[in-house]
């Protein structure tokens, strides 16, 4: 046979097909992912070069700001499925899809304002946590700087669905990537005070990546307006108009998506604040461990962020067929590559931690000590991890979130959390202990949805029943 006929005999086969289509989806979408994480990597790097108390100060921060921003991106998160609905029913869409975007940067200045005045008391809030008060103090200086990054970020985030959902996500890339180079050199410049700069310590870093997420979005704004493939959906024309019904569509879809993502990342949130009733070198070897997970949970992310609009497509056009072909290549991607990674961690763990802090600084060999076991424990739920994030975007696709929510507090919240705080503290396992608990709750959580997905025939609306929640008036 020869390489043409062979070549289009598996571009015959669906699987095949799908995987080509999936990967080409997907490979932007998680070197995106990667690149932001790299942003944030980049911060708690030099973070560690100032000591670890600055990064004991930027991991409370940190965790603190990430709570309701990524409670505001789970709403943002459900203006894709909306888009790629309706791409499925109708595939030349414009007027819904420019409306659904309209509707999703409206929603994204609701919601930071509020955001915005909660964080600005990080300082109380961190103390009446039972924080110490110099690391409260600390992480204050630096959230005071972050948090107007909340605004452009989620601007990003809506624009990147719509570009995504029209499956060409590679121009987020390579604004992300700009962004990410432009973070590095305002850090440098900012926190160390380099060519001429104030020495601003971490409050500098805070301000970096607000002024990179900036670019971000107005990279996006650039390139929606001008680009010929996306210029004819005129997305900031009459930006002024209300469009009630879809606003709260977008809401009835988005806030259970939200409410799931919070219960995730509050989880880990509340693990680096009980790191910190343990010791300062427990809140560091914690911060290193969970920057490292971060940056291999971005592939498992991106697919489910592909699969969403995978899924989502077929299940618009009312093609069961398509939609169960799309969710399994996602989840075997997903599942397969965190096994890989792992056994990385487990093998490789002093090599991985060095990147992040000077592992023969004996005045570090404390935070690394506990940043190996750790790290062994982050290896335990790469698995279910992965499984957990790639199953929440195959249910997203099919406009399933209210029950997905539940069993992620029932996981995370009825099971992680009182067990990682009954083997940390009453039974003395300190940091593993809670650890052990996070693995728990992710993989009650993976288990779960799981069988929704094996059940989705069960539940599943036609998609001819959701198109009034999208098309709006």
């Amino acid at each position: 046979m020869t390489t043409t006929a062979l070549d289009a005999r598996l571009s015959r086969n669906p699987w095949t097909a799908e995987i080509r289509s999936m990967l080409a989806l997907a490979w932007p979408m998680i070197l995106t992912n990667v690149a932001q994480t790299a942003m944030t990597a980049t911060d708690v790097m030099m973070m560690g070069r100032l000591g670890a108390g600055t990064l004991a100060a930027g991991a409370l921060g940190a965790n603190l700001y990430f709570a309701p921003l990524m409670f505001g991106l789970g709403l943002m998160l459900a203006v894709s499925p909306m888009m790629a609905a309706e791409l499925g029913r109708k595939r030349h869409s414009v007027r819904d899809l420019r409306r659904t975007v309209r509707q999703g940067l409206w929603t994204a200045v609701a919601i930071s304002v509020p955001m915005w005045l909660l964080l600005w008391q990080a300082e109380p809030i961190l103390l009446a946590m039972g924080q110490q008060p110099e690391l409260a103090a600390e992480a204050a200086r630096y959230m005071h700087m972050l948090q107007w990054s909340i605004l452009p970020f989620f601007g990003y985030i809506v624009l990147r669905s719509f570009i995504s959902a029209l499956e060409r996500p590679g121009w987020a890339l390579v604004i992300v990537f700009v962004a990410v180079a432009f973070n590095v050199f305002a850090n440098w410049c900012l926190m160390f005070g380099n060519l001429g700069f104030p020495a601003m310590g971490i409050a500098g870093s805070g301000l970096a990546t607000t002024l990179s997420n900036c670019l971000m979005f107005g990279g996006l704004v650039a390139v929606v307006s001008w680009h010929g493939r996306f210029r004819r959906y005129r997305l900031f024309g009459r930006f002024w108009r209300a469009d009630w019904p879809r606003f709260r569509a977008l809401w009835r879809l988005g806030l259970p998506i939200a409410a799931m993502v919070a219960f995730e990342v509050t989880i880990f949130n509340a693990a680096a604040f009980l790191m910190g009733l343990i010791d300062a070198a427990s809140l560091a070897a914690h911060a290193i461990a969970m920057q490292i997970a971060s940056i291999t949970f971005m592939v498992p992310l991106g697919l489910g962020q592909a699969v969403t609009v995978r899924v989502g497509r077929a299940h618009g056009a009312g093609d069961a067929a398509s939609v169960s072909r799309a969710g399994w290549t996602a989840y075997l991607f997903s599942v397969g590559f965190m096994a890989l990674m792992a056994l990385l961690m487990l093998v490789f763990p002093h090599a991985l931690i060095g990147a992040f802090i000077d592992a023969g600084d004996p005045a570090n060999a404390a935070v690394v000590r506990l940043a190996v076991s750790f790290l062994a424990f982050a290896a335990l739920f790469q698995i279910v991890d992965g499984a957990q994030a790639v199953s929440s975007g195959m249910l997203r696709g099919l406009h399933d979130t209210a029950v997905p929510m539940i069993f992620a507090a029932i996981g995370y919240w009825g099971v992680g959390m009182p067990l990682g705080v009954l083997l940390a503290f009453p039974l003395g396992m300190q940091g593993a202990g809670i650890w052990i608990g996070l693995s728990s709750g992710l993989a009650v959580v993976a288990a779960l949805l799981l069988w929704r997905w094996l059940r989705r025939d069960v539940y599943a609306a036609p998609a001819a029943a959701v198109a009034p929640v999208i098309i709006g008036h």
